[in-house]
C-alpha cells in the first residue's frame, strides 16, 4: 500500500499562504534546499527541530517514490552577530574569544552538529556545501548582478538595489508579507546606511575592516560575502535556477529568504523556488526558548538531565518522538510532563516494533476472517498516509500508528489469531507498522550494550521459575528493571519489553 493510493501530498507554501498540492518540476526528481547551521557554537534544540522536520520530509518523499537531492549548507562565514549587516562575524568573534583559527571553530562545531544529528537519527543530506567553498560562485554572482543593474558598488561594498528590483515589476516582501513603506519606517540609522541608495538595500559583498579576521580579495577590494548570497549561490549550483522546496526556520523568512528570492529572480529572471516551507519555534513552559531567560537546552543537557529545568534525563528517541507529536508549523512547548508522556509513548511503540518483528503468519483451520478488523487496520494505514499527505501532520500520523499498535499487541498476547486477519492484511499490518516507525518517522530502538545477555538471563529465569527458586526469579526481575526493562511472562511466551 503506497501513499499514491490516497490523496496527493499537500504542503503549506509560505509563498502562497495555503496548502498546495506538491507537483515537482521534473518528477520523479525533487530538489530540496534547507538552510543549515552557522557553526560558531553547539547546535541547539531549535536547530534540531527544523532539521528534524526536513528529515521527515526527506524520508517521506523518498518513501513515496521520489528521488530527492537534499542540499543543506554549512554557514562558515558572513553571518554577523545580530543577523544584520554590521558588526563581527559570529565565527570570527568566537575565534577571538577562544584564541583559535576561525576554521578550527568551524570544524569543532560542524563535528558537533554531525554528532548530534546522528544521535537524533537524522539522515545526512545528499550534498553539504560550505559558504567558504563557494566564494568564486558568489563573486561571479555579484558581478552578474552589477552587470544587470540590480546591484551597485559603494565604498568597497556591493549592495542589492531594492528600488531597481521594484521598478522591474517585482515585489520585495511577498514571502514574509512585509510592506516596503513599513520596513522603511522601521529601519534604524546604522553604520554604513549612508553608503546605500535605499536603507533596505542589503549587502552582497561587504568591505572588511582591518580587524575583520575572515576576508578575501575581490574586484571591489578585501571583504567577505553577504549571508543571503551564500544560499542563493549554493542552492543554484546544485539544484538549478529553479528548484522544488526551500526550507528553514520561520525566523529566516525575513530578511534571509526574502533576499534569496530577490537575488535569485534577478540572476535568472525566474522564481528560484516553487515551495517555501518554514518550521515554528520552541517554547519552554509557555515562554520562548532563549539563552537570556536561562530556559534553553543543549541536546547533551537533555540526555544527561543536567539542567535546572529538567526532572530527569531523556533519551534521543524520546525527544525525537516528542518533537514529532506536534506538526512542524505548530509551536512546540517543552515541559517535563510532556517529555515524560513522550517517554511512555515511545516505549509503547518500541515494544510494538519488537513484537511486530517476531510475528509470523500461521494459517489455522476453523479460524474465520474478521472483516471488521481488516477494515480497521486498513483504515489506520490509510489514515497514516492521509496525515502525512496533509502537510506532514505527524501528530495525526502517530494516532494512526497507535491504532495499528493495538492489533500488534493483540496478536502478541494471543488475543487475536493471525489467520483471522488473512495473510494480506496481516502483512500489511506488520510491514507498514515497521516501515512507518523506522523509515518514515525515523525512530529506532535504543539498545544498550547490556542487552546482549538478556536471552541468557531469560533462560535462567525460566529454569528458576520451574524449580520454584523465587528469590532468584525476583533477582532477575530486579536486574531487568534496573535496565529499564520488564519481563513479560505470558501464556504465549516469556520475553522482555521496554518498561513503559
Amino acid at each position: 500500500m503506497t501513499a499514491q493510493t490516497f490523496q496527493p501530498l499537500k504542503i503549506f507554501n509560505t509563498l502562497t499562504r495555503k496548502k498546495d498540492v506538491f507537483v515537482p518540476i521534473a518528477p520523479p526528481y525533487v530538489g530540496m534546499y534547507v538552510c543549515g547551521p552557522t557553526v560558531y557554537n553547539n547546535v541547539h534544540l531549535g536547530n534540531i527541530r527544523t532539521f528534524l522536520s526536513f528529515d521527515i520530509l526527506y524520508r517521506y518523499l523518498t518513501h513515496i517514490g521520489y528521488k530527492v537531492r537534499y542540499v543543506r549548507n554549512i554557514t562558515d562565514v558572513g553571518h554577523l552577530v545580530g543577523d544584520g549587516e554590521v558588526g563581527e562575524d559570529k565565527i570570527g568573534k568566537m575565534a577571538k574569544l577562544q584564541k583559535l583559527e576561525p576554521m578550527e571553530i568551524v570544524q569543532r562545531y560542524t563535528n558537533d552538529f554531525h554528532d548530534v544529528s546522528a544521535t537524533f537519527n537524522l539522515i545526512p543530506p545528499s550534498i553539504e556545501p560550505t559558504a567558504t567553498g563557494h566564494l568564486i560562485e558568489q563573486i561571479e554572482a555579484v558581478k552578474t548582478l552589477i552587470g544587470k543593474g540590480a546591484a551597485y558598488e559603494s565604498n568597497g561594498s556591493v549592495y542589492f538595489d531594492i528600488n531597481k528590483y521594484q521598478a522591474d515589476g517585482n515585489e520585495y516582501g511577498k514571502l514574509s508579507g512585509r510592506i516596503i513603506e513599513d520596513l522603511l519606517n522601521e529601519t534604524r540609522e546604522l553604520d554604513g546606511q549612508a553608503e546605500k541608495r535605499n536603507p533596505l538595500d542589503f549587502a552582497l559583498w561587504k568591505k572588511a575592516s582591518p580587524e575583520h579576521i575572515m576576508q578575501w580579495d575581490s574586484p571591489w577590494g578585501m571583504g567577505f560575502p553577504g549571508w543571503h548570497l551564500e544560499c542563493t549561490c549554493m542552492s543554484g549550483k546544485y539544484l538549478g535556477k529553479q528548484f522544488d522546496i526551500h526550507g528553514g526556520g520561520m525566523d529566516l523568512k525575513f530578511p534571509h529568504h526574502e533576499c534569496e528570492i530577490a537575488q535569485g529572480k534577478s540572476l535568472t529572471n525566474e522564481e528560484p523556488v516553487r515551495y517555501w516551507m518554514h518550521t515554528n519555534m520552541l517554547t519552554v513552559n509557555g515562554q520562548k526558548m532563549s539563552k537570556s531567560l536561562n530556559n534553553s537546552f543543549l541536546p547533551a543537557e537533555l540526555f544527561s538531565g543536567n539542567h535546572p529545568l529538567l526532572d530527569q534525563a531523556y533519551s534521543p528517541m524520546t525527544v525525537r518522538f516528542f518533537m514529532l507529536q506536534s506538526q512542524y508549523r505548530s509551536t512546540l512547548d517543552f515541559s517535563n510532563e510532556a517529555l515524560k508522556a513522550a517517554h511512555k509513548g515511545y516505549k509503547k511503540l518500541a515494544n510494538g516494533l519488537r513484537n511486530a518483528k517476531l510475528l509470523s503468519y500461521a494459517l489455522e483451520e476453523g479460524v474465520s476472517i474478521d472483516e471488521i478488523k481488516q477494515i480497521e487496520i486498513n483504515k489506520a494505514i490509510e489514515g497514516f498516509y492521509g496525515a502525512m499527505n496533509d502537510d506532514l501532520n505527524t501528530s495525526v500520523a502517530f494516532a494512526n500508528l497507535f491504532n495499528l499498535l493495538k492489533y500488534i499487541n493483540m496478536l502478541n498476547m494471543g488475543q487475536l489469531k493471525t489467520a483471522a486477519l488473512g495473510e494480506e492484511t496481516f502483512h500489511a499490518l506488520k510491514d507498514n507498522f515497521i516501515t512507518f516507525f523506522e523509515d518514515v518517522l525515523g525512530l529506532k530502538e535504543e539498545i544498550s550494550e547490556g542487552y546482549a545477555i538478556l536471552d541468557g538471563m531469560l533462560k535462567l529465569y525460566r529454569e528458576y521459575k520451574l524449580s520454584m527458586n523465587y528469590e532468584k526469579v525476583d533477582e532477575i526481575r530486579s536486574y531487568f528493571k534496573n535496565q529499564g526493562l520488564v519481563i513479560r511472562d505470558t501464556k504465549v511466551r516469556i520475553d522482555w519489553a521496554y518498561e513503559e
